[in-house]
């Protein structure tokens, strides 16, 4: 069990969180035609959208209240409904995710009781869906808002009853936030190839995944969980749930549907990767495909190859919960010492970590825990980079955001492609760190260089050892 450690500081100097906000935001762009809503300033859209466009590299869709001065003090609740009907309207969404921030969880919004009073002044949009969800910026981190907005969304979309089993090929897979698209798309073929149809929600990997459209702008999500999907849940045969942040979405699901579920704290690593194999070989009643024994193969040979480099190194974890545990899990059995562990919020999984503690802060505590350490080599997101300058080892890039690398959000970090390329990443980061070291001299040399005038060591014939100095 993992001690847990609150940094006592009065605010964060460095910080590695991203506000709940933007994480139920994310879920709400994997759901196609959707639309997130955000309760507050027009200020906490537009850094959310910096976040988003520079991550991903793509156009998002992201919508706002407005709230100004007046509004702030004398109520908005006009606001949210004024906002909905223009864009239930204008855009045409089947899905609107309304997510509050600190604003306006501040200023005590009862969005729930707004969202009545829409229903009842507009009951013309009645087939527009709108998901509200309390995410209050000031607590948590994006995974723990990842995880409200997919519970109201499952409490909202899916239709309550017992029909498991009419879609007998069709998994439901709950994907945490640290899932990339990337992440997705091999998870989607991970099941497919043992013939089953995956219905991921949300599915970043389809609507993310930086791919060209026909068109030119869409106000709407391009790509995604169709809403007609989520309200089937029910009718698959299991679901599967990647991500301990995602237990309480999971649990609603089960309690409505009666649908089996299989839990997973990650797929990182050959163990995750043998256990999740496993439960598809059980769920679809196939035995494992020849591919998938090819890669679990070339999954082995890497960790041979590359446990030179990793065995004993000791490295510096900056991430959110579910990413923390599942490469701290990683990390351990591959002979690695984790000498810090920072999280951004407290999580129950945290306390399951194989680490002897995890403080709760921000990337200042990484920086001090990894000097005081000697830590090798950090992982984290971009925000980590000055922290790793600053010490002199190399970054790992994880986690969200990462702006500064072209591609991290299609990179796939899971199953046993994933982890056979997360081993040399880190192994070849090893690498190009030590040759960076100053290059050894002998201390003849070194003698030589000091005093020009200092003269080299007469040697003589040793029969044992071959020329040694003469005394």
């Amino acid at each position: 069990m993992a001690e847990i450690i609150h940094a006592k500081k009065a605010l964060a100097v460095n910080p590695l969180k991203v506000s709940q906000t933007l994480g139920a935001a994310l879920v709400f762009l994997g759901i196609r035609n959707s639309l997130p809503l955000m309760h507050g300033s027009q200020g906490c859209t537009a850094f959310g959208k910096v976040f988003f466009v520079r991550h991903f590299r793509e156009p998002v869709p992201l919508q706002t209240t407005a709230m100004d001065q007046v509004s702030t003090i004398m109520g908005a609740d006009e606001n949210v409904i004024e906002a909905l009907r223009t864009l239930c309207d204008k855009s045409g969404p089947e899905v609107i995710g309304l997510v509050t921030t600190g604003l306006s969880e501040t200023q005590g919004t009862d969005i729930r009781r707004v969202l009545r009073d829409f229903r009842s002044a507009h009951p013309e949009f009645d087939d527009v869906t709108v998901v509200p969800v309390n995410t209050p910026d000031y607590v948590g981190c994006l995974e723990s808002g990842y995880a409200l907005a997919l519970e109201s969304l499952i409490e909202t979309l899916v239709a309550p009853g017992r029909q498991v089993g009419k879609r007998p090929r069709h998994v439901n897979v709950l994907a945490s936030a640290m899932l990339t698209p990337g992440d997705i798309e091999a998870i989607k073929e991970w099941l497919e190839a043992f013939g089953l149809q995956p219905v991921v929600v949300p599915d970043v990997g389809d609507s993310l995944d930086g791919h060209l459209d026909e068109a030119e702008f869409s106000p709407l999500t391009i790509g995604g969980t169709p809403r007609s999907e989520i309200a089937r849940l029910g009718e698959s045969i299991a679901t599967l749930v990647v991500g301990s942040s995602l237990n309480g979405a999971a649990d609603l699901l089960q309690a409505a549907t009666g649908v089996a579920d299989y839990r997973f704290d990650g797929l990182l690593g050959l163990d995750a990767c043998d256990e999740f194999t496993q439960a598809l070989a059980a769920i679809s009643g196939q035995p494992v495909p020849p591919r998938i024994e090819r890669q679990r193969a070339q999954l082995q040979d890497a960790m041979v190859d590359c446990h030179f480099m990793l065995g004993c190194v000791r490295i510096a974890l900056a991430a959110d919960p579910d990413l923390l545990v599942m490469l701290a899990r990683f990390l351990n059995g591959m002979g690695a010492e984790i000498v810090a562990a920072v999280s951004p919020a407290k999580a129950a999984s945290l306390a399951r970590a194989p680490l002897a503690k995890v403080i709760v802060g921000d990337l200042e505590d990484v920086e001090k825990q990894a000097r005081a350490t000697g830590a090798q080599l950090v992982i984290g997101n971009s925000h980590a980079l000055e922290s790793a300058r600053r010490l002199g080892v190399p970054l790992l890039r994880a986690g969200f955001p990462q702006y500064d690398l072209v591609g991290a959000y299609a990179r796939s970090w899971v199953g046993y492609r994933g982890t056979r390329q997360t081993l040399f990443d880190l192994a070849n980061l090893i690498l190009g760190h030590h040759h960076e070291l100053e290059a050894y001299q002998s201390i003849y040399r070194r003698s030589a260089g000091n005093d020009e005038n200092a003269r080299q060591p007469d040697l003589v014939a040793s029969p044992a050892t071959g020329l040694v100095p003469q005394a």
